[in-house]
């Protein structure tokens, strides 16, 4: 659900003859943020990381369970990354199906890889990745916050305040690379623009895959580490 609505409003802002062509980053930011609204609600029962960033945020800040009676451990962690992974694959694919002639239209290649990934606007691995690290980061310390949260506060409101939170990291963080901040989110489409039969699609950008990959996962690790030290203070 994730990768279905996120993928979709990419399509419908940057593929030709879209009802949406030309929304402008904004109303990406809102789509994602909706998306992420959309996927947290329907993952409830698991605990809705929806992303190994986050997965691993908890994990480094000391939780004993990933929802309702899942303990932590080296196959749950697995389990949860494998899982959000073909989420991921599978959502990109149906994505793409929706859009399928905008994308036979679409005589860009980069265009169309858009769509399934992010990529940067200035190359630069090194900066690139700070910039994965820093939104992650932000992420991860402020679900953990929610999650910490009085039963009155933004944490009652379940999905909301994280879809307004990933609003605001895209409006804020996301020009530089696109914002992933999310292994999975990029890897999963990324890996589905390799194999599917997309007229014109060119490289899947494979040089750069590794940035939206380990910067998330260092942010949600660091994310994690700093939320153990920091919250209990700022509470």
């Amino acid at each position: 659900m994730l990768l279905l609505l996120g993928a979709g409003v990419v399509a419908n802002a940057v593929l030709i003859k879209n009802k949406g062509f030309g929304g402008g980053f904004l109303m990406i930011n809102f789509g994602w943020g909706l998306a992420v609204f959309a996927g947290v609600t329907v993952a409830y029962a698991s605990g809705a990381h929806l992303n190994p960033a986050v997965t691993i945020g908890l994990v480094t800040n000391g939780v004993t369970e990933f929802g309702q009676g899942v303990p932590v451990n080296l196959l749950s962690v697995l389990a949860y990354m494998g899982a959000q992974l073909i989420g991921a694959f599978i959502g990109a694919v149906l994505a793409f199906l929706a859009y399928k002639k905008h994308f036979d239209e679409e005589p860009d290649a980069g265009t169309k890889l858009a769509v399934f990934s992010t990529g940067p606007a200035i190359r630069s691995y090194g900066w690139n990745l700070v910039t994965e690290i820093v939104g992650t980061f932000v992420l991860v310390f402020v679900v953990i916050g929610f999650g910490r949260a009085e039963p009155a506060g933004l944490a009652a409101l379940g999905a909301l305040p994280v879809a307004l939170l990933v609003v605001g990291i895209g409006a804020s963080l996301g020009g530089p690379t696109g914002y992933a901040i999310n292994p999975a989110r990029d890897l999963g489409p990324r890996l589905a623009h390799a194999v599917l039969p997309i007229k014109g699609k060119g490289s899947s950008d494979w040089s750069y895959s590794w940035v939206p990959v380990v910067g998330p996962l260092i942010g949600g690790a660091l994310a994690g580490v700093a939320a153990t030290a920091l919250l209990p203070v700022l509470g």
